[in-house]
């Protein structure tokens, strides 16, 4: 049976009414008694402890207790999410949340397809942008990234044809749908800024060879929607990137 309380005294995150000690006495006499089962493991960012923390669900069968003995069958609890370090309990959509490794990878994946998606749009041909997309990759985690990738990549992306699109305004065929599986999972676990950040990399490699191209514009504007950053939030982050930061 799991306590009603977590560590330390702290109500849990599900199951946190304080009890009295008239109250704790009388569940000893009648009251409920749930017994919990582990039906399954894993990894998850715990909210308690701010970190990723390994975690049972559990699932619990409920008795009508008398004098201390479960007799009657009262149906079933749960199921529920305990965090292995702190011992809190969660509801299940806690799981929705990644963890901080699942993340970082995201993050950079997300950095990665903006770039691309910006350089083949034609910035590929130019050395200052090419030189800027590979700090830009670099910085996100990727130490190997060389030009000669970059462009290798860029190549095998122009050649991805065929594919369906995305109804999000103006888009490039071939990038809108590369950038919806990226950035679309992810935006929902950024702050504003975190999402603003991130399109303003993609605007700043846009820029690196000159003025933004149509093209280019185009690419930007549909990054920008895959992150569910208003037009209007895109327009002043366009411009934005044009001051040296």
């Amino acid at each position: 049976m799991l306590p009603d309380r977590g560590r330390n005294g702290r109500k849990t995150r599900i199951f946190g009414r304080p009890v009295t000690r008239g109250h704790a006495l009388f569940r000893r006499v009648i009251g409920m008694h749930t017994a919990w089962d582990a039906v399954g493991d894993g990894e998850f960012f715990c909210p308690a402890c701010g970190g990723d923390r390994n975690y049972q669900r559990l699932t619990g069968r409920r008795r009508f207790v008398l004098l201390g003995l479960p007799v009657v069958p009262r149906g079933t609890a749960g199921p529920v999410i305990q965090c292995a370090a702190c011992q809190d309990l969660f509801d299940p959509d806690v799981l929705d949340h990644p963890t901080t490794t699942r993340l970082s990878a995201m993050l950079r994946d997300a950095v990665h397809t903006v770039v691309l998606a910006v350089l083949s749009t034609g910035g590929a041909t130019s050395r200052t942008t090419l030189e800027t997309a590979v700090g830009t990759l670099r910085g996100a985690g990727f130490d190997d990234c060389t030009q000669d990738q970059l462009m290798a990549l860029v190549d095998a992306l122009a050649a991805d044809t065929g594919r369906a699109e995305p109804d999000c305004g103006p888009g490039i065929p071939g990038l809108a749908i590369e950038l919806h599986e990226a950035l679309g999972p992810l935006a929902p676990h950024l702050a504003p800024a975190g999402r603003e950040a991130l399109l303003l990399q993609g605007a700043r490699i846009a820029l690196a060879d000159g003025p933004y191209t149509p093209a280019e514009r185009d690419v930007l504007s549909t990054a920008g929607c895959a992150l569910t950053i208003g037009s209007d939030d895109v327009a002043r982050l366009l411009v934005a990137a044009r001051t040296p930061s």
